[in-house]
């Protein structure tokens, strides 16, 4: 396996404390560098950016401990586009080390965690992450 670059980031609302914001983050992606971007309106976009297949390894491990692998396989392979592996987590849920997969926008009252996988071969990143249970 080749290339891997990740990307997670959260909008910050007025209301959240920042540091639990970045907690849910690393709770998903625990290596990398954080940038905070400011938004306006007293809100800021938390961005961490990882290389390296091992920088999934906290998500491979809350799917086998939430035992959601094979739904994940299916919501990440739906999230292919190109080299490209895209889709959303619940913040709140992140934050107290679980997974939980959402839409973009709505399901989550305070924005969901939006992540991005640029990678050589989505397929082999996904089975890694993912891998099937049975």
């Amino acid at each position: 396996m080749n290339r891997v670059e990740v990307t997670a980031e959260a909008v910050v609302n007025p209301t959240e404390d920042p540091a639990k914001v970045e907690k849910a983050l690393r709770a998903i992606l625990k290596e990398g560098s954080i940038e905070r971007l400011d938004l306006g309106r007293q809100s800021f976009l938390l961005r961490v950016k990882a290389n390296g297949l091992e920088s999934l390894a906290p998500l491979k491990g809350l799917l086998k401990q939430d035992r959601i692998r094979d739904a994940a396989r299916s919501i990440l392979f739906s999230g292919i586009a190109g080299k490209t592996i895209r889709f959303h987590l619940n913040k709140q849920v992140a934050y107290v080390d679980h997974v939980s997969f959402s839409q973009s926008s709505g399901e989550s009252p305070l924005g969901p965690i939006s992540i991005e996988i640029s990678c050589d071969d989505p397929e082999s990143v996904i089975d890694w992450v993912a891998p099937r249970s049975r």
